[in-house]
């Protein structure tokens, strides 16, 4: 990890462990359609999505606090406001935070650098799907190699466990959602979307605790009304 401008970032080897695991664990089956490499075992489909999914891992908060969107449009499941607790009752969204630029179109950082190690090794494949004048689609591939390797960083590098626990989660959360639906659905948030463009996103941790504890001071009346 290093310090730049007051600004903590993330090493290359992070950035491509991360994407690594967010890849395969977000990557869907290959339609018969594209032109995939050989040993492509998944795809995820469009930048904007693999962006959005990235955001979500670097801002524990904003993971948080959608976490808690979910548990308001369905009270029932106390389990995503457990899950929410457990991340802000830690040190997770200051200690696991690396922060993103925003861009014209939300949360944005060229994806090149931190993915070039990955394709070097054979790990994941990159391709383009080109539109009339520009790239229409941006596409990953998950190789097999890569499915094998991200099997083995939690029994070779325990540490990396949280990685594969959120990655998880968070695809769980936005299962059958497209690039563009998690890109609106970010915006909804008014401290993201107005954040200047150019300028990095700042965390909403306070923020976040505070709507929890209303929550769960909502959920215990409730509780006492109904018994």
């Amino acid at each position: 990890m290093a310090v730049s401008g007051g600004v903590r970032r993330a090493s290359r080897w992070q950035d491509a462990v991360r994407l690594l695991l967010l890849i395969d664990t977000s990557a869907q089956p290959v339609p018969e359609h594209l032109a995939a490499p050989a040993q492509a075992v998944g795809v995820v489909r469009t930048q904007v999505r693999l962006q959005k999914l990235d955001f979500w891992v670097r801002y524990p908060d904003y993971l948080a606090f959608e976490l808690m969107n979910e548990y308001e449009a369905a009270p029932e499941e106390t389990g995503l406001l457990d899950l929410a607790e457990e991340i802000l009752s830690s040190e997770e969204p200051d200690l696991r935070r690396f922060p993103m630029l925003r861009h014209r179109f939300g949360a944005f950082e060229e994806l090149d650098e931190a993915l070039s190690p990955l394709v070097e090794k054979g790990l994941v494949s990159k391709d383009q799907v080109l539109g009339e004048n520009r790239v229409a689609e941006h596409l990953y591939y998950l190789l097999a190699r890569g499915r094998e390797v991200a099997s083995g960083l939690a029994q070779d590098a325990p540490a990396l466990q949280w990685y594969i626990t959120r990655t998880k989660l968070l695809v769980a959360m936005v299962d059958g959602l497209g690039g563009t639906q998690l890109k609106n659905r970010q915006y909804l948030l008014k401290d993201y979307a107005d954040t200047t463009i150019g300028e990095h996103i700042a965390p909403i941790t306070g923020q976040a605790r505070d709507r929890l504890s209303r929550l769960r001071a909502a959920a215990s009346t409730n509780s006492k009304g109904n018994s």
